[in-house]
């Protein structure tokens, strides 16, 4: 449907469009890139190498709940089919999140000042380290 990313889906929901059907998250899982409420990082960057972090701080998916960026960012680097697998399936839960909050939204009447704080969110980028909600990781044993 020509549809694909976080952005086009919010405009296309603020015009009424209830019906997608995209590639874009398994795509670009397969290409490292991660979308998070606040922008799109891609894990094949360098800054990922060593940063103990996991994708999103609010994501219950297997990739932000049990590995952290290095991790993943590592797995790209060394071709390994498991990065593109758990990224698939980080914004598939990304994306199911997405329109959960828009058709919370639009029950609850709240939906221009949703969008406008969506595009906000993903317009600030990354987390910086002061940002991110502590502890960001469990203890390791």
């Amino acid at each position: 449907m020509g549809v694909g990313t976080p952005d086009d889906m919010l405009g296309a929901v603020a015009r009424g469009v209830d019906m997608f059907d995209c590639v874009m998250p398994t795509r670009a899982g397969r290409t490292a890139r991660a979308y998070t409420e606040r922008g799109t990082l891609n894990l094949r960057n360098a800054r990922h190498a060593e940063d103990l972090r996991p994708i999103s701080p609010t994501c219950s998916c297997p990739a932000c709940t049990k590995h952290s960026r290095a991790y993943l960012h590592h797995l790209f680097r060394a071709g390994e089919i498991l990065a593109p697998m758990l990224l698939t399936w980080h914004n598939l839960t990304y994306y199911q999140r997405l329109m959960q909050e828009m058709r919370a939204a639009i029950m609850g009447g709240t939906f221009d000042a949703t969008a406008r704080k969506m595009r906000d969110d993903w317009g600030r980028g990354d987390w910086s380290l002061d940002e991110w909600p502590q502890p960001h990781l469990p203890p390791v044993p």
